[in-house]
């Protein structure tokens, strides 16, 4: 799979910008704050509904502007398809493909897939554990779109169960009436179904990743392994009783021993007026050889276990149907040179690299292939 034309209106710095593109690898070089990330990040929307860089659109719509428009036309294999967003801070998001009615943005999961290399990897590993716990979500929903629909309904659950419970801690600190809480069974099930369908797809990545993440490791920093990936769930025993030595479980027991957890939470959720268990509250732990890998591994182990994990998820991906389109978004001058060479020969042979550096220099030479100056909000083809 790749993208043949990239089309921006009002997205970040650029009014405007018609960027054709080719298969192989294609570098963006200019000096920084001229718009090289904000090509790439357009793209990688395009993939996730999000920006590597904010948590919210209002930064991606042009100062002045009112909204923003990201249209890309893709291809994979014989199939060609126009896929375009329309971003509109505080009001819904709309999307169209192949210039249709309307559909919703979150149909256009999988028409765009990418695998994205950015200096904020280095959270995956040195960050707060929402850090991780997004990796995993994301990738789960580039495996399976409708997962986005199994994340919506989530997080739409554990808004009204929150509120319910804050309503709750509230009145009982105010010495109010106690509310009627027989609701909270209801947003109890519900949460615990989708809770559960969430928990089961993250196990079943962690187990599938534990080798490509160690394959990719080795082949960036050879002898430095191995890695460990474990899920540590805040239902606690509850779940451990489910999974034992296993880590794949049936959805219906992981239901059964989510609602086991919430029903043991109850009185101290009631207390602080916020849900405690669930995917939400879940860590994905990394340990480097016997240590966990925050806290101990150096900075250069820390970016290649990052973008070791960047790599198995790439070869996940390719191995399930089509090739994820490789961003590299200004890695190699974090660097040193032998990862940056490993990192260049692994990545070379892709479908299509998006590449963006300050410099002609911090593009490896084996990363041969199409180049654009970016300058002033100008993208010009050299």
């Amino acid at each position: 799979m790749h993208v043949t034309h990239l089309s921006l209106a009002d997205f970040r710095s650029y009014a405007r910008a018609e960027v054709p593109l080719d298969p192989g690898v294609t570098a963006f070089v200019g000096p920084n704050g001229q718009g090289k990330t904000n090509l790439v990040e357009a793209v990688g929307y395009l993939a996730t509904l999000g920006s590597h860089r904010v948590s919210s659109d209002a930064p991606l719509v042009r100062m002045g502007a009112d909204r923003a428009i990201i249209r890309a036309a893709v291809t994979q294999g014989e199939r060609s398809q126009l896929v375009e967003l329309e971003l509109n801070p505080g009001r819904a998001n709309r999307a169209r493909i192949n210039r249709s009615s309307q559909v919703r943005p979150r149909d256009v999961l999988g028409i765009v897939r990418t695998v994205l290399f950015a200096p904020e990897d280095l959270a995956l590993i040195k960050g707060d554990p929402g850090e991780r716990r997004r990796f995993l979500d994301e990738l789960i929903t580039a495996r399976s779109p409708r997962m986005a629909a199994v994340r919506s309904d989530y997080e739409r659950v554990l808004k009204q169960r929150n509120t319910l419970l804050k309503s709750a801690a509230m009145a009982r600190r105010h010495g109010g009436r106690s509310m009627d809480l027989s609701t909270l069974d209801v947003w109890d099930q519900h949460l615990a179904r989708a809770g559960a369908e969430l928990l089961a797809q993250r196990l079943d990545l962690i187990a599938t990743l534990q080798p490509l993440a160690d394959k990719a490791y080795e082949q960036l920093a050879p002898g430095g392994g191995p890695l460990g990936l474990a899920y540590r769930s805040s239902a606690g025993e509850a779940l451990d009783a489910v999974l034992g030595t296993a880590v794949r479980s049936p959805r219906e027991e992981l239901y059964e021993a989510l609602l086991g957890a919430l029903a043991g939470a109850r009185k101290q959720e009631i207390e602080r007026g916020v849900t405690l268990v669930g995917p939400h509250r879940d860590e994905l732990l990394l340990r480097l050889g016997d240590l966990p890998a925050k806290g101990y591994a150096s900075h250069g182990e820390s970016w290649s276990y990052a973008l070791a994990l960047r790599l198995a998820s790439y070869d996940l991906l390719r191995s399930e149907g089509g090739e994820p389109v490789l961003v590299l978004d200004d890695v190699f001058a974090e660097l040193d040179a032998r990862r940056r060479e490993r990192l260049a020969e692994l990545v070379a042979p892709g479908e299509q690299v998006l590449v963006t550096a300050a410099v002609d220099d911090d593009v490896p030479d084996v990363l041969v292939g199409a180049r654009y100056g970016v300058s002033g909000g100008e993208v010009t083809r050299l």
